[in-house]
């Protein structure tokens, strides 16, 4: 039967500063104390300024230490994670190093400055270079019963240079055009990709966010039927962040904001039947609502080209408008390496993944059934 052990620490506040009390027992480690000591001076209101900086690949001799200062605790567990306390005039550090080369440095200090000084110095030059990867950071908006949300994940997403031959060649200058195009050569702020499920629409814009990754941060809009519905969740998506906003001081990169299957948005009764939101998805592409904010919009949608609204393909608003068919049958024979199963009219990008896969009967392959991707 264990036995409770209670310790109270209680530190002293000082002129104006708020009481703080810390409870341990048996079941609390040496890296909580030091969690506790951390805060300590924070709460009280002694150092009421706090940075966090979380750190990925820490080079093996980063010492994540400022040149003065005290350390004052120290202590490491079995899992490899260690944690220091280390105090200066005017501030305290907490560095958490992990097994797996990541740490988390956390100071508190009597005023902004001191703290963001602090916090800059043991994070200089504290990370590797990130190797090259076929990843690329996507935001994610959604309306939520609080308010709108935006989150940030990594996607697979491939160099045009792989893929451009999983699409026809009909369609491979247009495409090649719209994957190297830069923001001066941006005129036209829509991209239009239709045509069939399965044609690989939805792989098109995880590379264009991979080509365009330099200068153009890419965001899915996944309820794109209430951002237009909504004039508040509109302006929040479409006016982003301001300059002032990145913590690296970099100027504003141009956003994409991606629309997927939004056939009732754009096909030619989409006024009467979506009320405004297709004056709204205008507005936002060459309107008062989109002048001055570098933001382009992508549309995947399955409607043919002639059942689009005319406002929406008309001269001038398209970046690209692109129709992403089904690979002849030559072309699809090709990728696939034999005609086993192949009807003569050819097959989607899906439908041939789904055979090479086995996913599909060569034998009994339906024609243009499509599948998504």
């Amino acid at each position: 039967m264990s036995v409770l052990k209670e310790v109270h620490f209680t530190p002293e506040p000082g002129p104006g500063e708020l009481p703080m009390n810390v409870w341990l027992d048996d079941g609390d480690s040496a890296v909580d104390v030091i969690d506790a000591l951390a805060l300590s001076p924070f709460a009280t209101g002694a150092q009421p300024w706090s940075c966090t900086a979380s750190l990925e690949r820490v080079r093996t001799d980063a010492s994540l230490t400022p040149a003065s200062g005290t350390l004052v605790r120290a202590a490491s567990e079995k899992d490899g994670r260690e944690s220091r306390l280390l105090r200066g005039e005017g501030w305290t550090l907490r560095v958490i190093r992990y097994r797996n080369r990541a740490a988390t440095v956390s100071v508190t200090a009597v005023d902004e400055k001191l703290a963001r000084s602090v916090i800059e110095e043991v994070t200089r030059d504290a990370e590797e270079p990130a190797p090259q990867s076929d990843h690329v950071e996507m935001g994610f908006w959604w309306q939520g019963p609080h308010g709108s949300r935006r989150s940030e994940k990594p996607i697979t997403a491939s160099p045009w240079a792989e893929v451009s031959g999983n699409y026809a060649a009909s369609v491979g200058e247009p495409l090649s055009r719209l994957m190297s195009v830069t923001p001066s050569e941006v005129h036209g702020r829509l991209v239009l990709l239709h045509g069939p499920p399965g044609t690989g629409k939805t792989t098109l814009l995880r590379t264009l966010a991979h080509e365009w990754r330099s200068w153009c941060q890419v965001d899915c809009v996944l309820d794109p039927e209430m951002l237009f519905h909504s004039p508040g969740y509109l302006m929040e998506v479409a006016v982003g962040m301001d300059d002032g906003d990145h913590e690296d001081g970099s100027a504003d990169r141009w956003r994409l904001l991606v629309l997927e299957d939004c056939d009732e948005l754009i096909r030619s009764g989409a006024k009467d039947a979506a009320g405004q939101g297709l004056s709204r998805l205008l507005n936002l592409t060459d309107g008062l609502l989109g002048q001055g904010r570098d933001v382009l919009v992508a549309i995947t949608t399955n409607e043919p080209l002639a059942h689009l609204h005319p406002a929406v393909t008309r001269p001038g608003r398209c970046l690209a408008q692109i129709e992403v068919g089904p690979l002849p049958y030559e072309e699809a024979a090709r990728w696939l390496g034999t005609t086993e199963g192949l009807p003569r009219s050819g097959a989607t990008l899906a439908e041939l993944f789904a055979l090479r896969d086995g996913v599909l009967d060569r034998t009994t392959i339906p024609e243009s059934t499509g599948l998504y991707l």
